[in-house]
């Protein structure tokens, strides 16, 4: 299976936090600690719920944590 293309700074984020754990941060956003592990690895996409969660966790934006990864979207905007 291909990793999502999702890229994140969760563990760059986690030490400048005052060196948080995995195991903190999944707490805080109700999930486990292998989900944590998943996400910072690049073998699991977030939901978007999960997303802001973790973007609210360390006052930032989702942008400023996650980053897409794949092919850039070419489409013409609307007219």
């Amino acid at each position: 299976m291909t990793p999502p293309p999702i890229g994140n700074r969760i563990r760059r984020l986690r030490f400048e936090h005052g060196e948080m754990t995995q195991q903190e941060l999944a707490a805080r956003c109700g999930v486990s600690r292998q989900t944590i592990l998943a996400l910072e690895a690049g073998r699991y996409g977030p939901s978007l719920a999960l997303a802001f969660r973790i973007a609210r966790i360390f006052a930032t934006t989702v942008e400023a944590v996650f980053t897409w990864a794949g092919e850039e979207d070419t489409r013409q905007p609307p007219r």
